[in-house]
């Protein structure tokens, strides 16, 4: 069985193979960001941050809880 901190590391792993991780641009919320971190947990959920082009300020944005939930999903079933 995994452990709670194996499963959140492979949630972050999986996640920065969909896109969410250091050094990449992203669309996020209606707003661009340049990501300066890999995904984190945060709360319930996941978080990455980022300068957003807009305020060009570093900002921690959290990842879409439904893709954090169909994620989550994928390493309970062991995808």
């Amino acid at each position: 069985m995994i452990n709670r901190n194996e499963k959140r590391q492979t949630i972050c792993e999986r996640l920065q193979q969909l896109g969410y991780e250091r050094e990449k641009d992203i669309r996020l919320y209606g707003e661009e960001f340049h990501l300066v971190s890999n995904p984190v947990p945060d709360g319930d959920g996941f978080a990455v941050e980022g300068i957003s082009r807009r305020s060009v300020s570093v900002r921690r944005v959290r990842i879409p809880l439904s893709l954090v939930h169909t994620v989550k999903k994928e390493v309970a079933l062991g995808n």
